[in-house]
């Protein structure tokens, strides 16, 4: 096995991504090679529940900023991490946020490559942040852009600034665009990982399967069963998960007797989710 060195820090990372104690969360760093991600899934596998956040250590202070097109066509989110909360909350790092996103809709840009390089005052925009953080003081950058393009687009911030949320829709109208702030407000929650079974990364599905088995093997219940009977249990399993972790799957926060399917089939027989993007502060 690697003598990779786990430090101190690894270690606290790993406990405030997972909540595991401080005793797992070395053990297993310790096992994966200092792999973070590996780490949390020998975690679960050992059937611990750990609270991961997936996409969401980005960045640990800063600002998420989302918003829509004129039209309602197209969505954009960003996210501009600073150090502290104190740089976070001050109302020039805000607006300057807001520019850039201002900036995006203005030129109609796709990507984190284009806005970095796009025009701001007689300069790019890297060279202006690099002009805040000698301002500042402290390092700052766009550490998320994303864009979605759909029939209608849902915009929705959580948590002054923490978090931001697009829903791409199959069609518009006032009531598609209620139904999409509810589900943006949904994911915001709930942090779906798709929109329903068949958008599942195949190997996110693979992932799992391989921690739901592990998880299976280890319980002394399933000594000596066949193989045949684990696979079944374990199909169980991801059934619960495509459930818990798929959005159209997911209970409707606002009315939990209803999935979001259900909820969305109420408003509009003929109205889809196309995409979603969710953007938060670690």
């Amino acid at each position: 096995m690697s003598t990779t060195t786990i430090t101190a820090a690894d270690i606290n990372k790993l406990r405030q991504a997972t909540g595991a104690g401080m005793m797992d969360c070395r053990k297993a760093l310790t096992e994966s090679n200092g792999d973070f991600d590996a780490a949390i899934d020998w975690l679960r596998k050992q059937g611990q529940k750990v609270a991961a956040k997936r996409q969401d250590r980005e960045a640990k202070e800063g600002v998420v900023i989302a918003k829509t097109t004129q039209g309602g066509a197209s969505g954009f989110v960003l996210c501009v991490a600073c150090e502290t909360d104190f740089v976070a909350k001050n109302a020039e790092f805000v607006a300057f946020a807001q520019s850039l996103i201002d900036l995006a809709i203005a030129k109609d840009l796709k990507t984190l490559d284009e806005l970095n390089a796009a025009p701001y005052e007689g300069i790019t925009v890297v060279e202006k942040i690099n002009e805040q953080v000698g301002k500042i003081g402290e390092k700052i950058g766009i550490t998320r852009f994303e864009r979605i393009d759909a029939a209608a687009v849902a915009a929705y911030i959580h948590g002054a600034n923490r978090m931001g949320v697009l829903v791409g829709l199959s069609k518009g109208g006032d009531a598609a665009l209620e139904a999409g702030r509810d589900l943006a407000m949904q994911i915001a929650a709930m942090n779906p990982v798709a929109v329903d079974e068949s958008s599942v990364p195949a190997e996110a599905i693979e992932r799992e399967k391989a921690i739901v088995l592990e998880q299976i093997k280890q319980d002394p219940k399933m000594a000596g069963k066949p193989d045949e009977m684990l696979e079944k249990i374990a199909a169980g399993k991801l059934n619960n998960f495509f459930k818990e972790s798929t959005l159209m799957a997911q209970a409707f926060v606002k009315d939990n007797s209803k999935s979001v399917a259900d909820y969305l089939k109420s408003v509009d027989p003929a109205l889809k989710v196309t995409s979603f993007v969710r953007v938060a502060l670690g």
